[in-house]
């Protein structure tokens, strides 16, 4: 019989580490998520000279989605290894792995080997993310850790403001590799940190590892980023490699889930499920990552095609976006830590993502720069306000054991949305798009190739009235896609609804499970340092 995890989980007082220790510690995880957020950036402005060196320009973009899959897949199973072996040696390990993944890529010498390298480096990267967050839910209670949780935040914001910088100047200074090897020094001194200074009770059961379950969820991961990053794109939706990819993924989620009711210590076990507020979280997660980082791309097109913008100007409001959701993430987590409620925010967020869509689909070339720039800082703000909200309401429904399955599974869920919302909108705008180009600049003698784009000559030779007349094509056809985020965010709306108002537990942080004996594992728990 399946038991219900309490909600939330009622925690054993530890006694606090001093705080100095404490803030050593929690500073050493924030540079640990800071080296795995920034290696998503640092890059981009290294690749022009990394193409330059080693060759390879038609697979220089699986440099960034090498490292993206290699982390979506690893995420929910560092997470559940936490659970089983202890959050500490796994952080350690990821960490070792992120920074052998660091230093093979620096030594590469063909774009074949740096793709290889980097997905390593990926799988290291997603072990970093995960355990930190499962870590500072095991050093705090739900609501002490608000505050930290927020920390997550300001380190998201500095990853994305230094890392373009910080990758060019490396590039021109001492050369592109090292861009990977930064991490090295840096890496260092953080394995020696918490090495020294981290100590957790250990959970050492008698460990069942699900290696089906593992490969079954890394092959329906890396399926589903391949499908959603090549259909429409590479291949032709109805082509025998999306097909097949589909039909693979499809197969491989089906078994997944077989192998997680008969599994011993399941990946993601499906009792979390019961729980209503996990099941909420999840699904607006998925909804988040969908429209909040799936659309990013669409505003900054609908800036340069629609207004005109430069890719400077466009990169400036996209920035100030950007900080509009490293600030309200911020605060939103300090209020929450104050008040111990998080239910408002994450229906607040759909609230406000619904009135920016609407405001974008009655917006066009006609738009102020200005107005357009308020628009864009209504998604920021829109994003920043659930950020954290379901961070934090997933910890607080997580008995001690499950930190890292919860965790795993939540962020899982969030990447999936992004990969399949960047799909979506993509195949929703470029149908209308090469519609629109062929009814409104064909008579025109305009040359439109297959794909029904223009190619950069041809549009370096439009005359004003034509410019105009594209800058409405692209206007109608991103008008379609944020049609199609309205339905999306209302939906997010009412199930944000079936969030339950549970006050965040207080207290420090708890020593031992304090899930049901039924639900426990085979195996005994014992103290430690893990």
């Amino acid at each position: 019989m399946v038991s219900r995890s309490p909600e939330p989980a009622v925690a054993t007082a530890a006694q606090p580490a001093a705080p100095a220790k404490t803030h050593a510690v929690v500073l050493t995880l924030m540079v640990t998520v800071f080296l795995s957020l920034l290696d998503t950036q640092i890059v981009a402005t290294a690749l022009p000279r990394v193409v330059s060196d080693l060759g390879g320009l038609d697979q220089f973009a699986w440099v960034t989605t090498g490292y993206l899959i290699g982390g979506s897949a690893a995420v929910p199973v560092y997470g559940k290894l936490g659970d089983l072996l202890g959050r500490k040696r796994v952080l350690i390990a990821s960490t070792v792995v992120f920074l052998l993944g660091s230093a093979l890529c620096g030594l590469a010498q063909t774009m074949g080997q740096l793709i290889a390298y980097r997905v390593v480096q990926g799988i290291g990267s997603g072990g970093l993310f995960i355990s930190v967050l499962a870590i500072i839910g095991e050093m705090f209670s739900p609501r002490e850790g608000a505050r930290y949780y927020g920390w997550f935040s300001l380190t998201f914001g500095a990853a994305s403001l230094a890392g373009p910088t910080l990758g060019g100047f490396l590039t021109e200074l001492v050369g592109w590799r090292w861009v990977f090897f930064v991490n090295l020094p840096v890496g260092a001194v953080v394995l020696l940190v918490l090495s020294t200074l981290l100590h957790l009770p250990a959970r050492r059961h008698e460990a069942h590892i699900d290696h089906a379950g593992v490969v079954l969820l890394v092959l329906t991961v890396v399926g589903l980023n391949l499908l959603t990053g090549w259909a429409g794109v590479i291949y032709a939706w109805s082509s025998p490699v999306i097909v097949g990819l589909a039909a693979g993924s499809a197969i491989a989620m089906v078994l997944f889930v077989l192998s997680q009711r008969r599994a011993v210590d399941p990946v993601i076990p499906l009792r979390l499920f019961t729980n209503r507020t996990f099941t909420t979280v999840v699904i607006l997660g998925f909804i988040s990552g969908f429209v909040g980082l799936g659309l990013i791309n669409y505003l900054v097109l609908w800036l340069q095609t629609v207004l005109g913008l430069d890719a400077e100007e466009s990169g400036l409001a996209l920035t100030a976006m950007m900080l509009a959701v490293v600030l309200t993430s911020y605060l939103s987590t300090k209020v929450i830590g104050h008040t111990g409620s998080y239910r408002w925010f994450p229906a607040l967020s759909m609230a406000v993502f619904a009135i920016a869509a609407v405001l974008f689909s009655t917006a066009g070339p006609s738009t102020g720069t200005l107005l357009a720039v308020v628009y864009m800082l209504l998604f920021g703000i829109a994003g920043g306000l659930n950020a954290q909200a379901l961070s934090l309401a997933a910890r607080n429904t997580a008995s001690m054991r499950d930190i890292g399955a919860v965790q795993g599974t939540a962020a899982l869920m969030r990447q999936l949305g992004t990969a399949l919302g960047v799909s979506f909108f993509a195949a929703v705008m470029s149908g209308r798009l090469g519609a629109g180009l062929h009814d409104r600049l064909g008579t025109s003698g305009v040359h439109i190739d297959k794909n029904g784009s223009l190619a950069p000559e041809v549009l370096a030779e439009l005359s004003t009235p034509l410019r105009v007349e594209l800058a409405g094509v692209y206007a109608d056809s991103l008008r379609v896609v944020f049609y199609a985020v309205i339905p999306m965010v209302l939906i997010g709306l009412v199930v944000s609804l079936f969030l339950k108002d549970v006050k965040l537990a207080g207290g420090h942080a708890p020593t031992e499970p304090e899930t049901s004996s039924a639900a426990e594992p085979a195996g005994s728990v014992t103290r430690g340092d893990s």
